[in-house]
């Protein structure tokens, strides 16, 4: 287990939530909802492994992710916690939620279901890959490489924002290496043969999104029986950023969920 990087926001004598963010994101991601909880919550998010600054390591999978995670958790005093976890960060959270339900109060599942999905990232590789670092004038620059590839500026800024300027050179604060090799891994999720988690349980998703589709509802209900689905309308993946308003309204029935696991 790794001693991940984090960021807090509130008083630390509230009731915890630690949000966890997606693949190629950082904590700083769920910035503006973590401020927004902040008034009546003590927000804890973390740089996963591989992510942002925590430590860049080969192994990643959710077992290790996990592990992390509750690693933290200790760091911080913490026996229970409320877990937020957005796609990658959404699987992470569902298997420390599934082998450690005593340290989950509640879980909300962010635009992400417990299944092997059939993509892949290759074409996000390669447009990191077609970045000459060692070349590299301006964060304008970059952009202007990474567009020969395809996507979309939104996917591109987003991207972006993993790009560092450091005292000698531009680098990307992800571990490219260990996250392309790791892709089945990532897309997949390690099958919890009679594994349940009884607690409060939200599926938060974009209503444009295919990630949370009716055919995967099997799979998220064998594992947590009292899934409530709340969709966004209007949203894609990227639910808190396309529809923050509707988000914030499933966040908050979530939080107010009064139903006992």
């Amino acid at each position: 287990m790794l001693d991940l990087k984090f960021k807090t926001y509130g008083d630390a004598g509230r009731p915890t939530i630690v949000l966890l963010h997606g693949l190629f994101g950082a904590a700083t991601n769920w910035g503006s909802v973590a401020r927004t909880l902040s008034g009546d919550y003590h927000v804890i998010v973390p740089d996963l492994r591989n992510h942002g600054q925590s430590p860049h390591v080969p192994e990643h999978n959710y077992p290790a992710m996990a592990a992390d995670v509750m690693a933290l958790l200790d760091s911080c005093g913490l026996t229970q916690t409320i877990l937020v976890g957005h796609s990658m960060g959404g699987k992470v959270a569902m298997y420390l939620a599934l082998n450690h339900p005593e340290r989950v109060e509640r879980l909300a599942v962010v635009d992400i279901s417990p299944v092997q999905y059939r993509h892949n990232f290759d074409a996000v590789f390669a447009t990191f890959r077609a970045v000459d670092l060692a070349r590299l004038q301006s964060r304008a620059d970059a952009d202007r490489q990474m567009a020969k590839g395809g996507l979309g500026d939104g996917v591109r800024a987003f991207l972006l924002q993993n790009l560092v300027k450091g005292p000698d050179a531009w680098h990307w604060r992800l571990n490219l290496d260990a996250l392309e090799q790791s892709q089945a891994t990532i897309t997949g999720f390690p099958e919890q043969a009679g594994a349940r988690y009884a607690g409060v349980t939200w599926f938060i998703h974009g209503a444009l999104s295919d990630y949370v589709q009716p055919d995967y509802e099997e799979a998220i209900r064998r594992y947590f029986p009292n899934a409530v689905m709340c969709p966004v309308a209007g949203a894609g993946h990227w639910v808190y950023a396309d529809q923050p308003l509707g988000f914030a309204d499933c966040l908050q029935a979530f939080l107010t969920d009064s139903r006992q696991g």
